[in-house]
């Protein structure tokens, strides 16, 4: 998105410091889901696959409003669309908070995804308001902020819902999301549309390709139920499959497409799209199975951790997958992107493959989660940046937004996929699934990371310094 200002309004560290504040405030909102997901599972009675769907629809709703955000915010300002797009998360974190059962909690969920199209207007705007050096800093410490606030919904999650209860730990942060939107609107001059580029939405493409998403959840939802439920899910699939031939149908002919589905014909962009979708599905199973493994039953063959414990435990991974970011592209940098992403990939197996094999230990999922979520970080970083600059200047938008939906759709998949393999094995009567089915959800994600190593070996090198 570009904007632009005839006379642009500089920006004191006030307004700065508002919008890190509302990164900090998001990135706790859109984090406490995760370590709590198996005391919300047992509060509202949900199966497996249904606490699988409830962990990744906030993520696709961001995946959906991301390009919408940055379409409305050329035509009718940045600060105000920033503005709007909290007024929905805030309503959707009060919705979380009263939810008294999973079909409103889901719809919270929806409703606070929008925050996932925040960041970039934050940084548009800091890049309006200030000189590129000062800009670079700003945006450096928002992004800081965020992972900061992800970190500390991670670790309060638990403790706020244990000893006040899970309605508080989607107020608190909400509430925090409000007041830091009012400093915003208060310090933050308003910006005026820019009157140059394409500012049409494709919402024919948008709709298609949520209808797309949410089909596909529900196939994957419905999967270990196919006995009972044959036709239900058949008559899914043929929707499935009609969504995607008229999503595809639509971008081809769309003059200003959400996807532009002819950026796949490049190789460094396929190959990054292929590369995204299989490590996320990699990097999504132990995102779910592991804290569902913590809370297991001590006399089982779990832990029986608390949400406060899993949350702890979590930690180290939210840490590690922050330092791969900036690791990952220094080492993009210095010995390019394919052998960056290889050396991800690689460690990113070992680490599934040994969790398969042991993981009587608080320790063994503990270290296993780090390892996998510092790869994940360093593949990720290192394919944005060869995707990024792989293609022309004017097209980065449009190949980023394809490894953008790829990696939602991998990281839905694989969840979706491990919440069916608990519900499969987990016996008629009992809310504990067998140890087996996290033995076949780990070795499925090695062996299917595994083979995302015969696409890095056709990767360019990438650019080196």
């Amino acid at each position: 998105m570009t904007a632009t200002l005839d006379s642009p309004v500089r920006i004191g560290k006030a307004a700065v410091w508002a919008l890190g504040m509302l990164a900090v405030a998001t990135g706790a909102l859109e984090s406490v889901v995760t370590p709590t997901l198996p005391l919300l599972q047992r509060e509202l009675r949900m199966s497996p696959a249904e606490g699988a769907l409830l962990s990744i629809v906030l993520l696709i709703t961001g995946a959906l409003v991301t390009p919408v955000a940055g379409k409305f915010g050329d035509r009718y300002g940045g600060k105000r669309v920033l503005i709007w797009l909290m007024a929905i998360v805030s309503t959707g974190g009060l919705v979380s908070a009263l939810a008294p059962n999973l079909p409103v909690l889901l719809l919270g969920q929806v409703l606070q995804g929008a925050m996932v199209g925040a960041l970039p207007l934050s940084f548009i705007l800091v890049r309006e308001h200030l000189p590129v050096g000062e800009a670079k800093v700003a945006i450096g410490v928002v992004s800081g902020l965020f992972v900061g606030g992800g970190m500390a919904g991670t670790l309060s999650a638990g403790p706020v819902a244990e000893g006040l209860s899970r309605h508080w730990m989607f107020a608190l942060p909400t509430f925090a999301v409000i007041g830091a939107t009012v400093l915003v609107n208060r310090l933050m001059p308003h910006d005026p549309p820019s009157r140059s580029g394409d500012t049409r939405v494709d919402w024919p493409g948008l709709t298609l390709l949520s209808g797309t998403l949410v089909t596909l959840m529900l196939v994957l939802a419905l999967a270990p139920d196919i006995a009972s439920q044959p036709l239900v899910l058949g008559g899914l699939v043929v929707a499935l499959a009609a969504f995607v031939t008229g999503w595809t149908a639509v971008e081809r002919q769309a003059a200003s497409p959400m996807v532009d589905l002819r950026m796949l014909a490049r190789p460094a962009v396929w190959k990054s799209c292929v590369l995204t979708f299989v490590i996320c599905v990699g990097t999504a199973v132990p995102v779910y199975l592991v804290p569902q493994l913590f809370a297991v039953p001590s006399g089982e063959y779990g832990f029986g951790a608390s949400a406060t414990e899993i949350g702890f435990f979590l930690l180290p991974g939210a840490v590690a997958a922050s330092l791969a970011g900036p690791l990952g592209g220094i080492g993009a940098r210095r010995f390019g992107s394919r052998a960056v992403v290889t050396t991800g990939i690689a460690l990113m197996v070992v680490a599934l493959i040994a969790l398969a094999a042991v993981h009587t230990e608080i320790w063994h999922l503990v270290i296993g989660k780090l390892l996998i979520a510092f790869a994940n970080g360093l593949c990720v970083t290192a394919m944005v940046t060869n995707t990024a600059t792989s293609v022309d200047q004017g097209d980065t938008g449009i190949a980023t937004s394809l490894v953008l939906v790829t990696r939602v759709l991998g990281f839905a998949v694989g969840v979706q996929v491990s919440g069916a393999i608990l519900t499969a094995a987990t016996p008629s009567g009992s809310d504990v699934p067998a140890e087996s089915a996290f033995v076949t959800g780990f070795v499925m994600a090695g062996v299917v990371t595994a083979l995302a190593l015969l696409v890095a070996r056709t990767m360019s090198k990438g650019a080196k310094e």
